[in-house]
C-alpha cells in the first residue's frame, strides 16, 4: 500500500498508459473528488496527460473545453451549461474546471489540457432529441461540400425531427409505445445521419484542409452523437425482452466510441463510475429479467489492450449515506482496518483468499465485487467519505 499520487500510480502500472482510467463507486462525495483532482493534476503536469473525460454529456462538455482552452464564457457558465446530471454543482469538479483553465492560460495550443465528456446526452428516464448534433454535423458539410452531396437540406431534417419535446419523452423508459424512436420519420433519420457520417468520412482530407483538424473531430463528434442518440430511441421503441440490454449496451459503446476518439488525440484520463469503466461484463436484474452487457471499460479494453488501465475506487463509510463500517471479511473491511485515509494497493496484494461481497444499505453506493478485483490494475481507497456542500 501506498500513497494516491501519480508516480505511485506508475510504478504501479509499469507502463504509462494511453487512457488511464480512475473509478468511483458513488457519485459527488467530495473526498473522491479531491483525490480525483490531485491525482490528475499531476498526472497532467508530470507525465504529459493532455486530456481529462468525464461521464458526462459529451456535447454539454463543449461548453466546458472552449472554457478551459480558450477562456470563452465564464467558470460559472461553464459549470451550469457544461454538465449534465446537474455535477456542475460538485464543489469538486468546479475545482478541476477551475484549474484547468488556470494551467492552460499561459500555455501554446499544443500543449494545453482539453476536457471531454464522453456520455451521450441521455438521462436516467429518456435520451435528447438529436437536434443538435444532427444539424450541427450536416451544417459543418454544407460549409464545405457541393450541395449535391448532402443527402438531404436543412429544413429536411427540421421537419423530420420535429419538436423537440416529443424525444425526451420520461414515459418511454417503461412503455415502448410511448417512443418516437420507430415512427417512420425517426427511421429516415436513421438513414440520414448514416449518409452524413459517412459523407464526413468520405471527405476527410478536403474537410480538414478547408476548415481545421479541430473543427473535424467535433464533426465526427455530432456524427457520432446523432446516431448513437438515433439508435438509443429506435431501442427504446423496442418490445422484445432484449429492449433493457440494447439500451445499456448502445450507452455504453457511445461511452467507449467517445473515449477511443479522445484517446486517438493523445494520453487522456477518464473519471466515471467503476461499472462504466471496469473490463468485466456488466449485469443487473430488473424484476425476475438478468440483464447483461459490456461496459464501455469492456469495450475500451478490447480495442486498446495494454494501452488501457482500470484503477477502481472504494470507500470505508460514507455515513451521511447510511453505509457505515464495512464487514471485515469484506475488501473495503480489510482495507478500512489499516490506518491509512487514502491508499493506493496493488490488487495482487490482498491475497488468494476471496472475500465476501458487501451489501450496500444505499443505492447509490455500489461496493466492489470481489470476482472483479483480479481485472483492475490498482485500487484507490478512501477510508471515510464526506459529503459535497452541494448536497
Amino acid at each position: 500500500m501506498t500513497n494516491v499520487d501519480a508516480a505511485a500510480v506508475l510504478r504501479l502500472l509499469s507502463r504509462r498508459p494511453r487512457l488511464l482510467a480512475l473509478g468511483e463507486p458513488t457519485h459527488g462525495e467530495e473526498s473522491l473528488l479531491e483525490v480525483r483532482n490531485t491525482l490528475f493534476r499531476q498526472l497532467v503536469e508530470r507525465e504529459g496527460y493532455r486530456a481529462i473525460a468525464i461521464e458526462s454529456d459529451c456535447l454539454m462538455g463543449l461548453v466546458v473545453d472552449d472554457y478551459v482552452r480558450s477562456g470563452t464564457g465564464t467558470l460559472d457558465e461553464a459549470m451550469a451549461r457544461g454538465f449534465s446530471h446537474e455535477w456542475g454543482a460538485f464543489p469538486g469538479n468546479r475545482e478541476l474546471v477551475r484549474w484547468m483553465r488556470a494551467y492552460n492560460e499561459d500555455r501554446p495550443a499544443r500543449d494545453r489540457v482539453r476536457f471531454a465528456g464522453f456520455d451521450g446526452p441521455l438521462e436516467i428516464t429518456g435520451a435528447a432529441s438529436p437536434r443538435q448534433a444532427l444539424t450541427a454535423l450536416h451544417a459543418y458539410l454544407a460549409a464545405a461540400v457541393d450541395a449535391d452531396l448532402l443527402p438531404c437540406t436543412g429544413q429536411t431534417l427540421d421537419r423530420l425531427l420535429g419538436e423537440d419535446d416529443r424525444w425526451p419523452n420520461p414515459a418511454a423508459m417503461m412503455d415502448p409505445a410511448a417512443s418516437v424512436g420507430r415512427s417512420p420519420g425517426a427511421d429516415r433519420l436513421r438513414v440520414l445521419a448514416d449518409d452524413l457520417v459517412s459523407l464526413l468520412e468520405a471527405q476527410t482530407p478536403h474537410l480538414i484542409e478547408t476548415s481545421s483538424r479541430e473543427d473535424w473531430h467535433r464533426a465526427r463528434l455530432y456524427g457520432r452523437t446523432a446516431a448513437g442518440l438515433l439508435r438509443y430511441h429506435y431501442w427504446m421503441a423496442d418490445t422484445s425482452p432484449g429492449r433493457m440490454a440494447r439500451l445499456l449496451g448502445v450507452r455504453d459503446s457511445i461511452m467507449a466510441a467517445n473515449l477511443l476518439a479522445v484517446a486517438g488525440q493523445g494520453p487522456t484520463l477518464v473519471t466515471a463510475h467503476n461499472a462504466h469503466l471496469q473490463r468485466t461484463e456488466s449485469s443487473m436484474r430488473l424484476g425476475d429479467l438478468p440483464v447483461h452487457w459490456w461496459s464501455a471499460g469492456a469495450l475500451v479494453d478490447a480495442h486498446l489492450g495494454e494501452a488501457y488501465a482500470f484503477l477502481a475506487s472504494a470507500v470505508g463509510t460514507i455515513q451521511h449515506r447510511g453505509v457505515g463500517t464495512p464487514p471485515p471479511d469484506t475488501i473495503e473491511g480489510v482495507l478500512y482496518a489499516r490506518p491509512d485515509e487514502t491508499c493506493l494497493l496493488d490488487p495482487r496484494d490482498l491475497g488468494d483468499a476471496t472475500p465476501a461481497a458487501r451489501v450496500s444499505p444505499w443505492y447509490g453506493y455500489a461496493p466492489l465485487d470481489p470476482e472483479h478485483v483480479t481485472r483492475v490494475d490498482g485500487l484507490v481507497f478512501v477510508k471515510d467519505a464526506r459529503r459535497s456542500p452541494a448536497g
